[in-house]
């Protein structure tokens, strides 16, 4: 096995974001008294749960993009667009916490790179197959 310890490393980041964002939820919950199961309440426990979810959804893109990638492009490149995923998502959530139409910039680039990811990935996949046969 190849090891791919740069694709590791953002993976690790990005769960690191995913820990940050649900800390984040549970401090607006405390601060703004928005008890549990409720996932709405005050306008910026809202906002702080609305990034949680955005951030989980796009993550379950990323990572399988992330990793077909380094495995069929290689893993510098594969790290590279997913640190850029791991900036966006920060630079959406600050954003988002204090003006959600001010998200824009963090979203852009978060989606760039995990379209990169993903056409990259197809890419190699498609490569390789003539020989799979």
């Amino acid at each position: 096995m190849t090891p791919l310890p740069y694709a590791a490393l953002i993976t690790l980041l990005a769960i690191a974001v995913m820990f940050w964002t649900a800390i984040n939820v549970g401090r607006a919950r405390v601060t703004y008294e928005v008890k549990a199961p409720a996932t709405s309440g005050h306008e910026m426990f809202d906002r702080a749960y609305r990034v949680q979810m955005n951030t989980m959804e796009s993550a379950l893109m990323l990572l399988p993009a992330l990793w077909i990638y380094a495995a069929f492009i290689g893993d510098t490149g594969a790290a590279a667009m997913g640190l850029a995923w791991v900036v966006g998502r920060i630079w959406y959530a600050l954003a988002y916490q204090k003006d959600p139409a001010k998200r824009g910039g963090g979203f852009s680039l978060a989606l760039l790179a995990m379209a990169g990811l993903w056409a990259g990935g197809l890419w190699g996949v498609v490569k390789v197959l003539p020989a799979a046969f």
